[in-house]
């Protein structure tokens, strides 16, 4: 390979995607982009890769969503490797759509490619190599399954070049340098509309916009809609809207020259894991962006992992990097008591907090900060340095959800899937939920139980159908009570 830069490659095989719609020698589906085709092969090809050291951690998530524009959660990833069986023989064994693309252009169809004198399929596997690269060195830690994966894949994609026999040599000559303009991500912007819904159709999470001109416009109004539609949360729900409304006024007398009332854009977000804490601090990026106090509304998320460092110096350096990607809109730091839980012990913690605090002073206009965690320990984190108790003065607390709520979120990730609960089986999940309340033992994570019940009734309900003679559309689609009684509730 040539010494060019990720985003460098990423933007020449973007140009050369464009070419082969233009030329119509790429995908057939008008909705959906060969760029777009390309990228969500690049996303499977990673997911597929990042849980072989043990375990999906947020550098990973950050790297997808800076290179590739899709937000994740790691339980998100892992979830997105599941639903697309990623770590299946056949995925292993299968050559990426772009990249028969690609190689139908450079074996029938190079006349239409004016001005290209080099391979464009070699260049497409030679982003592959470079992102599969820098996405394993993003990690401390390289297992030597995570190498073989990458490996193996490499292998597949390098064997399919010489069977095709395309010319081995790389695309890094193509005109214009690959000079095409594209988001701070290097990875370039969905073309809007059609093909983002399409994506999602497809099974592909929704696009991180990394510029302001890129970002949906939604209204204030819309935004609150949607915050008011998820199950539960009444109080955050009211708090948040009391919040919008005292901005609201604030504006209105700043515009008449009156002294606008005190109001923290900074939050606490204290409750148990899977209350969601995380869907509302997105919400809030818009919320805020609608109301003109962010430019660009995105939502950067991040634990102590991506913040501290084990090394004297590098933990400043690296919060600064967290900040400067989260300008212009929300940083949300979740489980942020583990930052101060050290400290005494020469530990780095404090120094991240330090360094927040004073980014938060210096970039005050251009950054929010949102901190969650269990209540009783963000207390003591808030107490572990007066900066922090004076800068996060508005707590939202998310309470656990009830029995009946969780049920409809079942409902409701069924209905997302095309899959029906019968009466009887909604009956057994809230009974399943209500004990599981009752008990409350350690680890209860709320509406991430009502995610693995529906993981799991999946597949049971794959293994109970897969020998039936006959399945049609509505077998396919019903959960039953057999489906949900697992052993493990």
């Amino acid at each position: 390979m040539t010494d060019q830069t990720l985003p460098q490659r990423m933007n020449l095989c973007k140009k050369y995607c464009n070419m082969l719609d233009r030329a119509g020698i790429g995908s057939k589906d008008k909705a959906l982009t060969m760029w777009q085709i390309c990228k969500i092969d690049l996303l499977q090809f990673l997911a597929h890769m990042a849980s072989a050291d043990g375990g999906v951690c947020y550098r990973e998530t950050f790297f997808i969503r800076e290179n590739l524009g899709f937000s994740f959660t790691p339980d998100k990833l892992t979830m997105f490797k599941y639903e697309r069986n990623l770590d299946s023989e056949a995925f292993r064994s299968r050559i990426p759509t772009s990249v028969t693309y690609f190689a139908n252009a450079d074996v029938n169809a190079a006349d239409k490619l004016p001005g290209v004198k080099t391979a464009v399929t070699k260049t497409l596997v030679n982003t592959f190599r470079q992102m599969g690269q820098e996405f394993i060195a993003c990690n401390d830690q390289v297992s030597e399954r995570e190498m073989a994966d990458f490996t193996q894949y490499m292998a597949l994609l390098d064997g399919y070049i010489k069977l095709k026999g395309i010319r081995d040599h790389d695309g890094a000559g193509a005109p214009n340098g690959g000079s095409i303009k594209t988001g701070q991500n290097g990875a370039g912007a969905a073309n809007g509309g059609a093909q983002e819904s399409r994506l999602q159709q497809a099974g592909a999470p929704q696009e991180t916009k990394q510029e302001t001109k890129e970002l949906p416009e939604k209204t204030v109004e819309e935004y609150l809609a949607e915050l008011n539609a998820l199950t539960g949360l009444y109080a955050v729900k009211q708090e948040v809207n009391t919040l919008v409304n005292l901005i609201k006024v604030r504006k209105m007398r700043e515009e008449m020259a009156l002294k606008p009332p005190s109001v923290s854009l900074h939050l606490v977000f204290s409750g148990n894991p899977g209350t969601g804490k995380t869907t509302v601090a997105r919400l809030l990026s818009g919320i805020y962006k609608s109301l003109g106090l962010l430019s660009r509304g995105h939502l950067v998320e991040v634990d102590r992992s991506g913040l501290v460092s084990g090394y004297i110096g590098q933990t400043a350096t690296r919060v600064q990097e967290v900040v400067n990607q989260a300008l212009g809109g929300v940083l949300f730091i979740d489980e942020a008591y583990a930052l101060t839980a050290g400290k005494g012990e020469g530990d780095f913690g404090q120094e991240a907090v330090d360094t927040l605090l004073k980014a938060m002073e210096d970039q005050r206009d251009q950054l929010v900060v949102i901190v969650a965690g269990y209540p009783d320990l963000m207390n003591d984190f808030l107490n572990s340095n007066p900066g922090l108790r004076s800068r996060f003065n508005k707590f939202l607390y998310f309470e656990d959800y009830k029995a009946e709520e969780l049920t409809e979120i079942l409902e409701s990730m069924c209905a997302k899937a095309d899959y029906r609960l019968t009466p009887e089986a909604k009956e057994y999940a809230r009974s399943v939920f209500a004990e599981k309340i009752e008990k409350k033992e350690p680890g209860f994570a709320n509406a991430r139980e009502a995610r693995n019940f529906f993981e799991r009734a999946v597949a049971n309900q794959a293994t109970r159908i897969v020998e039936l003679t006959q399945v049609d559309e509505t077998v396919l689609q019903i959960l039953q009570i057999e489906d949900l009684q697992m052993p493990s509730y």
